[in-house]
Order: structure tokens, then C-alpha cells, then sequence
């Protein structure tokens, strides 16, 4: 988990400054040292960059890339129009523009979780029929405007699946992250202690007053 403190600022930060806070802090002479602004800053806790997912889905997304085979994805459903690409007047005279669409429901069953949760964002979704569309009039003929689309549809699942599931995690790369756990660990506990020393100088000097 990451954890917060308090840092005092001199410039003005007024994304972050906590008005409420600073609001209440008196102009007196005593409080002169706290007329600054209070900003919470993020204590950045590190660990593995794999950690922070679902092991099981990231395993399942692993092996869904390694054994992945495009053949193996739905054909969609693909109908043709009047290209306005090259080919003469031929382009004219046949539907070759091609135009599949496969719906996100029927897509879904095929990948794993993590990507599946990404098929809304990608650049060919459409919200209008829950969908992904993909247009290709770049040849001369149906089956290779047809086949462009699915071409294209692999790039586009390989290009999120890059994007959304991390390389596993070196041995090397761990010790390192388990390394700087323990180091923050340690400094939050030296912080905490130094603190409750204050406190209780504070109470002292209190009492023998």
C-alpha cells in the first residue's frame, strides 16, 4: 500500500495544496513557520511492475500470446460495397470494399481477460452496435480486402495485448523490488520511531514545566 505525509512547500502549488488545512493556521508569530502552504505527497512504495495485476489473469494472458494463432479467431461477418481505392475502372464495375464486423460478445470467447476488458478502447470499436469494424478497399479483390481486415484485427489484439500484460518478471528484477520494499519498510519504521521520540520530548519538557 502507498502511504501520504505532509510536505512543506515555499513556491505555490495550488493543485495540491490542502486548503482546508491552511485555512486554519493563525498569522500569530508562534505559527509564522506554518504560514506555508501543506501539500500531500505520495510516498511511492516500489514493487515487481506484474505485482499489481491478477496473477491468474496474467498467466491466462501469458499463455493466450504464446500459443496464439490468428486462424484460430472468429471470421466476423463481412459484407462488400464500392471501393473508392486503386484499380482502375474495376473498382467501378465490383464490390471489392470489404467491411467485417465482429461483435465484442463473440470476439470475447476467444481472449483472455485482460484483453477483453480492452476491446472497448481499441480504435476500431464501435459503440453503435457493440462491435469491432474494419473497413480495407486497398485491393482488387474481396478475399484480400477480407483477408486485410482480419490481418489488421491481429495487429490491433497483439498491439493491446503488449500494451496491457507486462514481460515476466526477471529473478534479478525481483530481488531488486523486494530489496527496495524492505528499504522503504525501514525508513517508515526510523520515521515513526523519531516521531514517537518527539512526542514524548515534547511531554517531558511539559512535565517539568
Amino acid at each position: 500500500m502507498a502511504t501520504w505525509r505532509i510536505r512543506r512547500l515555499g513556491g505555490p502549488l495550488s493543485e495540491t495544496i490542502l486548503r482546508a488545512v491552511s485555512s486554519g493556521l493563525n498569522t500569530s508569530p508562534a505559527s509564522a513557520c506554518l504560514s506555508r502552504p501543506l501539500v500531500a505527497v505520495r510516498t511511492v512504495q516500489h514493487r515487481a511492475f506484474d505485482a499489481a495485476f491478477d496473477q491468474d489473469e496474467l498467466a491466462e494472458a501469458r499463455r493466450w500470446h504464446a500459443s496464439f494463432d490468428g486462424n484460430a479467431l472468429p471470421k466476423g461477418q463481412t459484407c462488400y460495397s464500392r471501393s473508392s481505392g486503386p484499380g482502375g475502372q474495376h473498382v467501378n464495375k465490383t464490390d471489392t470494399k470489404a467491411t467485417t464486423v465482429w461483435s465484442v460478445e463473440e470476439l470475447s470467447k476467444s481472449l483472455p481477460t485482460i484483453i477483453r476488458s480492452a476491446l472497448r478502447t481499441c480504435k476500431y470499436y464501435s459503440k453503435r452496435n457493440d462491435s469491432i469494424t474494419i473497413q480495407a478497399q486497398t485491393q482488387r479483390s474481396r478475399s484480400a480486402n477480407t483477408e486485410e481486415n482480419h490481418t489488421k484485427l491481429v495487429e490491433e489484439l497483439l498491439k493491446i495485448c503488449k500494451a496491457r500484460v507486462p514481460g515476466v518478471t526477471s529473478p534479478e528484477k525481483i530481488k531488486k523490488h523486494e530489496a527496495l520494499s524492505e528499504s522503504f519498510r525501514e525508513s517508515r519504521l526510523k520515521a515513526k520511531k523519531a516521531q514517537g521520540y518527539k512526542k514524548a520530548s515534547r511531554k517531558g519538557r511539559g512535565s517539568d514545566e
